[in-house]
Formats: C-alpha cells, structure tokens, sequence
C-alpha cells in the first residue's frame, strides 16, 4: 500500500476517488515552496488537492488524510517558512532538498535570488529545522567555455565554506543534456554560450566526472579536517564513484526519514513495510521487520534511488526559469501558466489554464 487510495469530497462538493500517498513530494516538478506556498497550506488545510497528469491531461486527486512526511524541493524557501508551523502542528515531518548553486557570472539560473540572499536563507533554514533536514545540493555541475571542472569546483569549495555546519549531505549530478531535447532547447535559447553545434558539451565528459569527483571529495577531506563532517552522493548517476567515498543518494529516501523521524512508530513500519500498520486489540503494533520491503519508484529512472511517493507538481510552472531546466518547455508557457495560478485553486494551474503539456 505504498499509495492508498480513499474517497474524499471536492470543493465542488463531488464524492470522488483519491490516491493518499504516506509521503508527498512537493517537487520534482516545480519550486512549490518558492512560487507556491500559500496554494500548499491552503490545500494541506483542504486535505487534497489536484495533480494534473503531465501526459493524459487527467486530473488526479491527491489526498493528504495519511501524508506523514513531505520533501520539499526548493531553490528559494523563504515564502514556504512562515507556514511551516502548520505542519508540525499536524504532525506532519518534513525535510528539504535545497538547490544552491553558484551560476550567478554564467546567468544559467536568471530568476533566484542573488547566491548571498540564497546562502542566508540556507543557514535560516538550518537553524529553524536543523542541519540533517536541509540536503545540500548543488545540481547539477554544468561546464561551459570558462566554466571548467576546476572552475565548479572553485565554486562548490566558497559556497561550501558559507554552509559550513548548516548541512551533512552534499548531492550533485552532472548535466544530462543529450537525454533531454528541452534541455538542449533551454541551453541554447537561454544560456547564451552554446549553440545547437556545441550543446552537448555542457554535460561533463567520461575524465571530466572522474575529475569533478576527486575535487568534491578533496574538498570533503578539507572540511572533515576543520570539523565539518559531510558525505557525498550522486543524484540518478549510474556511475560508480565509490572510490572516492561517494554513494548514490535517494532524494526521497527512507533511511534518511527513519533516522530522522525515528520516533514515529507507526512511519518507521510504513517505510521498513510499504504499508502503515494495524493495531491489534491492545493498542500494540505489530513487529517490525528487519528488512526493508523494495519501494523503488518505479516511475523514476533507473539510476533513481528514490522510494515511492506521490509529487504534486506539475511542468512548465517553475518561475526560476533556469537554462539547464528539463522540468520547464519554454519561457511564455511558464509565465502563461504562472499568470493563470490561483492560490485557491485545487491544482498549481489548472487544466485550462494550459498546465498540462
């Protein structure tokens, strides 16, 4: 039961069917806590909002009646922290996936907030949540003419001594152009160093990763050596880059939960089992196994380590509108359907808003 299902009533005041997933992605697809944060917990309140199926065009409901975790992807989660309080109340855990690269001279992300606005935020969160809830993540490593593996590293390195205490995983990935046409789309119309020609040079070569991998893990040494203890992980890599001391990591991941939601009894058999449990008579739960069920998600790629979950978002709604995006498919149809959301609404945009693609 990975992915229940219940029937709940509409704004409109419809009984219909519900998929009630234990833990919510909030997302993959779009920064919700950047542009989207009162449209969340006004939906949290609700208890369900709309998911619009990407493909189809179908709507899907999306009940939050057993979300007991949500993993917040962001770049910006300023507008997301004054309603965090809402969640705890409730019960509901949650940790971040924040994005904080240093693309400010190459102009690849043209709408975040200045990298000191953005590092500040980083070491607010870190201090109203604590540091193993907030993942670093710089994602992904992007090389360009004047912007080689020594020259990411450089930047990973300054921007690591600014988070320095403030986090204990660092995640990067290296660009996937050639697997992602509105990658290659955005690169050349946005990024303005590339062409059609010479796109598929911003994903780092077979030497260039290796390169790109014993810098990061230099630069862990150098940390670890001032106290800073942080591990190094791969986001949806197939490479193996265990000699460096760097693993695959599971953005939705749950170990990581377990260790952090620990005393929850009742998540702890949801992520070991796939299913949340049943009381017997007493009140007592039943034994908790010692292996993890599999709860791979299927609908992630193979390299993907994620466990199942239900991600709310939807493309083409992201306002950061960064050059390397896969998630977005052009700039007019972001601010189409950013101009058409509305925070009351039960979808991020709807259907006729044109949110689906």
């Amino acid at each position: 039961m990975l992915t229940g299902k219940v029937t709940i009533t509409t704004d409109a005041g419809e009984r219909v069917e519900a998929v009630a997933p234990v833990v919510v992605s909030a997302s993959r697809a779009t920064d919700i806590p950047a542009f989207y944060a009162e449209w969340f917990f006004r939906r949290l309140e609700r208890g369900y909002c709309v998911w619009v199926n990407p493909f189809s065009g179908r709507p899907v409901y999306v009940s939050f009646g057993r979300c007991r975790v949500v993993v917040f992807w962001t770049k910006n989660p300023v507008p997301v922290l004054p309603y965090l309080h809402r969640l705890d109340e409730r019960g509901i855990r949650y940790y971040f996936q924040f994005t904080l690269n240093d693309y400010e001279a190459e102009g690849f992300e043209p709408c975040v907030p200045p990298l000191a606005e953005r590092v500040g935020a980083f070491r607010r969160l870190a201090a109203m949540v604590g540091p193993g809830r907030v993942v670093w993540r710089f994602d992904p490593l992007v090389v360009a003419p004047g912007l080689s593996p020594r020259d990411l590293l450089g930047k990973v390195w300054r921007v690591g001594n600014r988070l320095e205490g403030c986090t204990e995983r660092l995640v990067f990935s290296f660009a996937d152009v050639a697997a992602y046409r509105k990658v290659q789309a955005n690169l050349v119309d946005y990024a303005g160093v590339f062409s059609k020609a010479t796109v598929a040079s911003a994903e780092p070569s077979a030497a260039q990763q290796l390169e790109l991998a014993d810098g990061l893990a230099r630069l862990r040494d150098a940390w670890a050596a001032r106290g800073w203890r942080l591990s190094l992980a791969t986001c949806a890599e197939g490479i193996d880059l265990s000699a460096y001391g760097i693993g695959h990591s599971r953005c939705i991941d749950g170990e990581l939960m377990e260790r952090l939601f620990g005393d929850d009894p009742e998540l702890v058999f949801y992520l070991r089992t796939g299913r949340l449990p049943v009381r017997d008579m007493f009140g007592n739960l039943p034994e908790l196994p010692a292996a993890r069920a599999d709860m791979k998600d299927r609908g992630q790629r193979r390299a993907c380590g994620c466990m199942a979950s239900k991600d709310i978002g939807m493309y083409d709604t992201c306002g950061h509108l960064c050059a390397y995006c896969y998630a977005n498919a052009g700039r007019e149809r972001v601010l189409r359907n950013m101009a058409a959301h509305r925070p009351g609404c039960e979808s991020i945009v709807s259907v006729a808003g044109g949110g689906n693609r």
